[in-house]
C-alpha cells in the first residue's frame, strides 16, 4: 500500500502540505482534486522520487510498478504502436533476451523466454496497444505511422497509450484528458473502471472523477485531507463544513439564491415543455453544487450583449471543409438568441469544423451563410489562447480592446478571473495554460458576444473555473454552440444536442445520458459491417431541404413569441429581486419611511401577479412550439 506519514512538502519557500497522514490499499481509485498550484503535480513527483519530502515519510512496495503519462515526445520516427509498446518494459526486456538468444541459437533458452513471453500476455500485446490507440481515437493505419507525423496533441494521446499498456501496479494520470475529445474521455472512463491497480487521478472534470474514483484526497490551504466516496460526496462534505462558517455561509446563501431565482421560474409549471422541464433539472443540479464552490477565487458574469437581433445567423444547404474536401455539407438551420446547443459526435467527425464554419473562419463550399447586421460572434478556440502576445500583461490585453477603459474597473473586471493585484500586471509568457484560457475567455465576455461559439472552453481549467464558467453561462442572453469533452458543462448549459456524423448535422433526440450507448452502437456496427455505419434513409435532398425550410418558416412566429416572452419575465424578475434586496433593508421600516414601505410593498404585489401572468403566457408558448415542432 502506499502509506503516507506527517509528509510535508515545499517548492522552494511555498509550503505546499503539512502532516498529511493517510494510506492508500492496493486496487483503491483515488482523485486529487485543489487549485492550480497547491501541489498535485507535486505530489506526483514526489511518488515518482523526483522530489524528496521536506519531513515525514512516504513508502510504497519496492516491487510495485508505476506507470505514468510523459509531458513531452521525443522525435521518434518509429511507428506509433512500437512507441507505444515501450510502455510495457517486462515485454521489451523479453524480446530483446529472445533476439541475444537467436544470435546465440539457444534453444533451451529460447524455449524459457518464449514461456515467459506467453505467460505476460506478449502474443496479444500488439493486439492490445491497437485497441488503446482505437478507443483513444487514432483511426486505422494510424499505429504505423511516424510518431514524428502527429501533432502535439496527438503525441500525449500516444504518451497515454503508453502508460495504460503498462501492467502496472500504481497508475498516476495527471490530468488525463485535457488532450482528449468526448469519446476517447467515454472510453478511458471505462477502462480506468476495470483497470486492477491502484490509480491516483487528477483531473477537473467532476463526472470523470464521479465514474472512477471511490475517494478524494483534496489539497487546500497547507492540508491534505482524505475524503470517502466520489467528488460529488465530497462536495457535499465540504459544502456542510463551509456552511459552519459564517463567512463563507453567507456567500453560500447569496450563490444558493442567485440560483434558485431561475430555478423558481420554472419550478410551478415545469411539466408542460420539455425545455423547461430539462433546465429545471440542470438548474438543480447546480443548486446542489454551487454551495462547495462560494469560496472560489473565480466570480464573473457574462456583459448582456449590447444588440441581440433574432434570428443571429442562419445556413442553408452550407458545406465546408478543406482543399475544397467537404467535411460537413447539406446544413440548414437558423440560430436565435437563447438557443443553446451542445455538439456531439464521434471523433473527425467534423465538430471543430462546423464551429468554424458558424464562425467564418471557414469558407463555403456550398450553399449560404447569412449573419444578423449586429452579429457579434464571440469564438473560442485553442488557437486564440496561442495568439496572447506573450509580453504583454493582462491588463495591457485588455487595454487593447478598450483604451479609453479606467484602469481601475479592468483591473476589478480581472480579478474576477483570477487575475489580482499585480498578476494583473505580469507578462503572460510564463502564464499556465489554465491562466492563459482564463485570459483568453476574459478577453471574449468584455466583447460582449451575442453569440458564443467555445470550442473546448475547459481545457485547462481547473473545478473552480469551470464550475464559474458553467455558473455564467447560465445567465447569457445570447446564443450559444458548444462542443466539449465535459459533460457537466454540456449537461447544465445546453438545452439541443446536436449530432454531427457521417458529413451532417441533425438532431440528436436522446439525452447526453444516451451518447455513450449511441457510440457502443457505432462501434458494433463497424465491427460487423467493417465500414462506417451509413446515415438513415433519407428522402430526395431538394424535397427534404424544401420541407425544412418551410417548416422552420411556420415556426418562426411561435420562437420569436417564445423569446419575447422569456425576455419580459427577465426583465419582470429583474425588478422582482430589485424590490427584494430593498424590502430587506432595515431603515425601511422606520416610522418615517412608512409611506415609502407601503407603495414598495405595493408594487411588489402588482409584480408578483404580472409575474405570474407572464410565466404562464412563456409556459403555453413553449408548450405549443413544442408540440408544433413535434408534428411538423
Amino acid at each position: 500500500m502506499l502509506h503516507f506519514q506527517n509528509l510535508s512538502l515545499r517548492r522552494g519557500s511555498k509550503l505546499l502540505f503539512e502532516n498529511a497522514s493517510f494510506q492508500i490499499h492496493p486496487g483503491q481509485k483515488l482523485g486529487i482534486t485543489g487549485a492550480n498550484g497547491t501541489g498535485k503535480s507535486s505530489l506526483f513527483a514526489l511518488i515518482l522520487g523526483k522530489l524528496q519530502a521536506d519531513s515525514g515519510d512516504l513508502k510504497l512496495p519496492r516491487e510495485w510498478v508505476i506507470a505514468w503519462v510523459a509531458q513531452e515526445t521525443p522525435q521518434d520516427n518509429r511507428p506509433a504502436i512500437e512507441y507505444v509498446l515501450d510502455g510495457d518494459q517486462e515485454l521489451r526486456q523479453i524480446e530483446k533476451k529472445i533476439a541475444e538468444a537467436e544470435a546465440k541459437g539457444d534453444g533451451h533458452e529460447l524455449a524459457l523466454l518464449h514461456g515467459q513471453l506467453e505467460n505476460i500476455g506478449g502474443y496479444q500485446v500488439r493486439s492490445r496497444a491497437g485497441q488503446l490507440l482505437h478507443g483513444l481515437g487514432f483511426k486505422p493505419g494510424d499505429e504505423q505511422r511516424p510518431v514524428t507525423d502527429f501533432s502535439g496533441g496527438w503525441r500525449m494521446r500516444l504518451n497515454l497509450a503508453r502508460a495504460l499498456i503498462c501492467r502496472s501496479d500504481l497508475l498516476l494520470l495527471d490530468e488525463p484528458t485535457n488532450h482528449l475529445d468526448l469519446d476517447a474521455v467515454i472510453w478511458l472512463e471505462n477502462w480506468l473502471k476495470r483497470y486492477p491497480g491502484t490509480l491516483l487521478l487528477i483531473s477537473h472534470d467532476r463526472e470523470f472523477l464521479d465514474a472512477v474514483t471511490e475517494h478524494i484526497a483534496h489539497i487546500e490551504q497547507g492540508k491534505l485531507t482524505l475524503y470517502n466516496g466520489n467528488y460529488s460526496a465530497f462536495e457535499r462534505i465540504r459544502a456542510e463544513r463551509l456552511a459552519n462558517q459564517q463567512a463563507e455561509h453567507l456567500k453560500q446563501q447569496r450563490e444558493i439564491a442567485h440560483i434558485k431565482s431561475y430555478v423558481d421560474r420554472f419550478r410551478a409549471k415545469a411539466t408542460k415543455a420539455r425545455q423547461a422541464q430539462s433546465r429545471l433539472k440542470a438548474l438543480e443540479r447546480m443548486q446542489l453544487i454551487a454551495p462547495a464552490h462560494v469560496d472560489s477565487p473565480f466570480h464573473f458574469r457574462f456583459r448582456p450583449p449590447q444588440k441581440n437581433p433574432n434570428p443571429l445567423l442562419r445556413l442553408l444547404a452550407a458545406a465546408s471543409g478543406y482543399a475544397d474536401i467537404p467535411i460537413v455539407s447539406g446544413v440548414s438551420m437558423s440560430i436565435s438568441p437563447g438557443d443553446r446547443i451542445g455538439l456531439l459526435g464521434p471523433n473527425g467527425a467534423g465538430k471543430s469544423t462546423f464551429i468554424k464554419l458558424l464562425a467564418g473562419q471557414l469558407p463555403l463550399l456550398a450553399g449560404k451563410r447569412d449573419t444578423a447586421q449586429d452579429l457579434k460572434i464571440g469564438y473560442f478556440a485553442q488557437h486564440q489562447v496561442e495568439q496572447l502576445h506573450p509580453e504583454h500583461s493582462a491588463l495591457e490585453h485588455l487595454l487593447q480592446l478598450d483604451p479609453l477603459a479606467r484602469e481601475q474597473e479592468l483591473r476589478d473586471y480581472l480579478g474576477s478571473f483570477g487575475f489580482m493585484g499585480d498578476k494583473a500586471l505580469e507578462k503572460t509568457a510564463p502564464f499556465s495554460g489554465g491562466e492563459k484560457s482564463r485570459l483568453a475567455l476574459a478577453l471574449l465576455i468584455y466583447q460582449c458576444p451575442n453569440l458564443l461559439l467555445l470550442d473546448e472552453p475547459t481545457n485547462h481549467l481547473d473545478l473552480e473555473m469551470r464550475q464559474a464558467l458553467a455558473s455564467a453561462l447560465q445567465d447569457f442572453s445570447g446564443a450559444m454552440v458548444i462542443v466539449s469533452h465535459d459533460r457537466h458543462l454540456l449537461r447544465v448549459s445546453t438545452d439541443e444536442l446536436l449530432m454531427v456524423h457521417d458529413g451532417k448535422v441533425e438532431e440528436f433526440a436522446d439525452s447526453l445520458d444516451d451518447y455513450p450507448a449511441w457510440l457502443a452502437a457505432q462501434a458494433r456496427i463497424t465491427a460487423t459491417t467493417g465500414a462506417t455505419p451509413a446515415s438513415p434513409e433519407r428522402k430526395d435532398r431538394k424535397q427534404a431541404k424544401r420541407e425544412a425550410a418551410a417548416r422552420r418558416q411556420a415556426l418562426q412566429p411561435l420562437k420569436n413569441k417564445v423569446a419575447a416572452a422569456e425576455k419580459k419575465l427577465e426583465q419582470l424578475h429583474q425588478r422582482q429581486q430589485e424590490l427584494e434586496e430593498l424590502l430587506a433593508e432595515n431603515s425601511l421600516y422606520e416610522p418615517e419611511n412608512k409611506e415609502k414601505l407601503k407603495a414598495l410593498l405595493a408594487e411588489k404585489a402588482e409584480l408578483d401577479t404580472r409575474c405570474q401572468a407572464q410565466e404562464t403566457l412563456w409556459l403555453e408558448t413553449s408548450e405549443a412550439l413544442e408540440t408544433a415542432q413535434e408534428y411538423s
